[in-house]
C-alpha cells in the first residue's frame, strides 16, 4: 500500500514542477499561449486558469498523499512515546538494582584492604625511588656548576 501510494506521491510532484513550469509569470516565463490561431481555445486567460485550477487539483492530491503516507509510516513504528519509553528503561534500572547479590560474588573486606596496602606499598616505593634519582640527579648538577665556576679565569676588576 504505502509503495502505490509513494509512486503516485512521485508523479504528482513531478507534475507540478512541469505545470508551475509552463504557467505565464509577469516577465513571460516559460509560458503558453498568447496570440495564435487557435481562437479562444488558446487564449492566455484560458489557459492561465486551466492550469491554475490543474495545479490546485495537484496540490491537493501531493498534500493528501504526503498526509497518508506519514499516516502509513506511524503506523509501522512503536506506539510507545519517548516518555513511555524512559518509564520502561527505569523500571528495568531498578529491577537490576534490587537484584539479590550472591555473596560469593563480593570480596571479604579484609581482602579489599590487603589488596589496596600492598598497591600503596608498590607506589610509595617507586615514588622514594625516584625522589632518590632526583636528588642524585641535582647533586651531579651543583657538581658540575661547582667545577665549572672555579675552572672559570677570574677577570681583574678596575676601579
Amino acid at each position: 500500500m504505502e509503495e502505490v501510494v509513494l509512486v503516485i506521491h512521485l508523479i504528482l510532484a513531478v507534475a507540478i514542477i512541469i505545470l508551475v513550469l509552463l504557467q505565464r509569470s509577469e516577465g513571460g516565463g516559460l509560458g503558453i499561449g498568447g496570440s495564435g490561431g487557435l481562437g479562444g481555445f488558446a487564449s492566455a486567460r484560458g489557459t492561465a486558469n486551466a492550469l491554475t485550477r490543474t495545479t490546485t487539483f495537484l496540490a491537493i492530491g501531493f498534500f493528501a498523499t504526503s498526509l497518508t503516507l506519514g499516516v502509513l509510516a506511524n503506523m509501522e513504528t512503536s506506539s510507545a512515546g519517548l516518555l513511555e519509553r524512559i518509564g520502561e528503561e527505569k523500571v528495568v534500572a531498578e529491577e537490576v538494582v534490587a537484584a539479590p547479590v550472591e555473596k560469593e560474588a563480593v570480596a571479604p573486606i579484609s581482602d579489599v584492604t590487603d589488596v589496596v596496602a600492598e598497591e600503596v606499598e608498590g607506589v610509595t616505593e617507586e615514588v622514594s625511588e625516584a625522589a632518590d634519582e632526583v636528588q642524585d640527579a641535582v647533586e651531579e648538577v651543583q657538581e658540575d656548576i661547582k667545577e665549572e665556576v672555579e675552572a672559570a679565569p677570574v677577570a681583574p676588576v678596575s676601579e
